[in-house]
């Protein structure tokens, strides 16, 4: 089975979350499929194998092979909904801007999660059911890896014909990764190590270490599918739910799952005494908490009809009851 279909099998699969619900309609499974296989294809062609001295089968073995693409899956959802059109239809600009969209929020989810894994951040050693990057090239490759994933993002949304686009796009990007996003909250987590936070402190954490990078995801298909901006302000209500519903129910399979399934070290929160919704709200109400805030994801896409969002609908209704 190639990466495509181990991905597309993982959106599809059972949930074994404690949360039941009927499996995809086979339109979204048929979706999915085509546009994770679109986006491995992609994937491979930018990550050049010839980068000196074992760098680019870093950036290879981080990317390629595993994952579940929620974030290209959301960038495509997005901007097919912005567009009122599928994929198929799309102009070939078009098509061309989304797809480096959404290659470059993988390329720097990615990069993060390299990073995240090393010694001096989560010390991980399974990722994606392997061994870590740095496990498998050593440190000093694991962090030039990342490190080129994250300039090749940025090099991808600016080489393209439509300049302001790329920009927008990059600029878009670049707020989700830095201090306002994914790494001020890691800083967040790592200095709440043995703190209870409260629930606003939590939110805000998660809001920039994990939901940063979904809502851009979904903003930046928004914009690359030419929404206007009542589309893009619903879809964005719709990111902002779905991005921390998405870390709760992280949270909950760090307790229900293990690392068989997960793919990564499962109770590594607990162990390392980190602060999560499930120490803070116990297990059930962590999870009603999910279902709230999926609920909130949903009422968006009504709030505003956004045309052919039935496939947010569908990635929704996945975060929640995914099994990884």
């Amino acid at each position: 089975m190639d990466a495509a279909a181990v991905s597309a099998a993982s959106i599809q699969a059972p949930m074994q979350n404690g949360l039941q619900t009927p499996a995809p309609a086979p339109d979204f499974s048929a979706w999915s499929a085509a546009r994770l296989a679109e986006v491995e294809r992609a994937l491979d062609a930018a990550l050049a194998p010839q980068a000196p001295a074992a760098l680019g089968q870093a950036m290879r073995y981080a990317v390629l092979d595993g994952g579940k693409r929620l974030r290209p899956l959301l960038v495509w959802a997005a901007a097919e909904a912005a567009a009122g059109a599928p994929a198929a239809t799309l102009a070939s600009a078009t098509h061309a801007a989304v797809q480096r969209a959404a290659c470059a929020v993988e390329l720097i989810h990615a990069y993060s999660l390299v990073h995240d894994d090393l010694p001096c951040m989560d010390n991980d050693v399974l990722r994606r059911g392997k061994p870590t990057v740095h496990v498998r090239f050593g440190e000093a490759t694991a962090l030039l890896a990342g490190d080129a994933l994250q300039a090749l993002a940025f090099e991808l949304l600016l080489d393209q014909p439509d300049a302001a686009l790329g920009a927008a796009l990059a600029l878009q990007l670049a707020r989700a990764a830095g201090h306002l996003g994914m790494a001020g909250g890691q800083a967040i987590d790592l200095a709440s190590v043995g703190r209870r936070l409260s629930l606003a402190e939590l939110e805000d954490m998660h809001r920039r270490k994990t939901g940063a990078l979904l809502l851009a995801s979904v903003q930046m298909g928004a914009l690359a599918g030419g929404a206007d901006a009542a589309a893009l302000a619903a879809l964005t209500r719709y990111g902002q739910a779905l991005g921390l519903a998405f870390q709760v129910i992280d949270d909950v399979l760090d307790v229900v799952a293990d690392s068989g399934i997960l793919g990564k070290t499962a109770g590594k929160d607990a162990a390392a005494d980190k602060p999560t919704f499930v120490s803070l709200m116990g297990l059930n109400g962590a999870r009603q908490y999910a279902h709230d805030l999926l609920a909130q994801a949903h009422a968006a896409l009504h709030e505003r009809p956004v045309a052919a969002a039935q496939t947010l609908h569908d990635l929704a209704d996945w975060v929640l009851h995914r099994s990884h």
